[in-house]
């Protein structure tokens, strides 16, 4: 019994590292954000800040951000269930699962300038796959350059959230027994009966709930956008490093803080939402 304190003492001991890592990269950036949003540039107290997202500009570039994020969301979680329920339909030990399984968490890390480079150099404007469309008498961008616009930026995004939804998503379709398809047919219920009354009820907040983490893993995202787009701010991101890095524009520095408590409060409600979907999946899948 006396050695019990003594133990607990030491499993506390070893969390210290981690509670260190969460306030040194989460909660002291965090709180830097807030206070410098509420910040003058003079060291007082000022809701200027807060009333600057308001311009026209800012709120543009919310909306970009948000229409991004939402459609390679959308599109990553419909054709990554679509790859995850093949992997679940494989055998569980077998090579094909445990390759694609590895790949999706390699690829789902794999942004920033390394991936922005991929795409030019495939599809860029002097891209392989581009001038070999060019030879053949197809341009992909007679409507446009839009590799550097939205739709480019879709599509690139959309590249790691297909592995992100495997790997979110694959354990929630483990979760569904096989008894219960064998239990819908034993009653005489069709596929389509299974799939809209069992499966698909069970699944649904699970497959929202990983929808939702692929949108703040969209929102969030800087280094592809900023290595993509060479010229103008079009998502937040971006306009964050205007304000902190603008050399025209002096004394917006605190105002990149307001937006980036903006997209704080965002991924916030969408993360908390995420949770409670993520907790009535357990609750029915565990």
């Amino acid at each position: 019994m006396a050695t019990r304190p003594r133990l607990r003492g030491t499993a506390l001991l070893g969390t210290l590292p981690f509670f260190a890592y969460v306030a040194i990269f989460l909660i002291i950036p965090t709180l830097v954000v807030v206070i410098g949003a509420f910040a003058s540039n003079d060291g007082g107290a000022t809701g200027e800040n807060i009333k600057a997202l308001g311009n026209e500009y800012i709120l543009d570039a919310f909306g970009r951000s948000i229409a991004l994020s939402a459609m390679s969301a959308l599109v990553g979680a419909v054709l990554g269930a679509v790859l995850a329920y093949a992997l679940a339909t494989a055998r569980p030990d077998g090579v094909l699962r445990r390759v694609v399984t590895a790949a999706a968490g390699v690829l789902a890390q794999f942004g920033g300038v390394t991936l922005a480079f991929a795409f030019l150099a495939t599809i860029g404007l002097s891209g392989f796959v581009t001038v070999f469309l060019q030879d053949h008498g197809i341009d992909i961008y007679s409507g446009g350059v839009w590799l550097f616009e939205l739709p480019g930026l879709t599509l690139v995004y959309t590249y790691f959230q297909i592995p992100l939804m495997v790997i979110v998503f694959l354990p929630a379709l483990d979760g569904i027994r096989p008894q219960w398809r064998e239990a819908t047919e034993s009653l005489g219920g069709t596929t389509w009966q299974y799939w809209t009354r069992v499966a698909g009820p069970l699944l649904g907040p699970a497959f929202l709930g990983s929808t939702l983490l692929l949108f703040a893993n969209a929102f969030s995202a800087y280094a592809t956008a900023a290595a993509l787009v060479s010229q103008g701010n079009p998502i937040v991101p971006l306009q964050i490093r205007s304000a902190l890095t603008s050399e025209v524009i002096l004394g917006q520095a605190n105002v990149g803080k307001a937006m980036a408590l903006g997209m704080v409060i965002v991924v916030s409600v969408v993360m908390g939402l995420y949770t409670l979907l993520q907790k009535r999946t357990a609750k029915w899948l565990g």
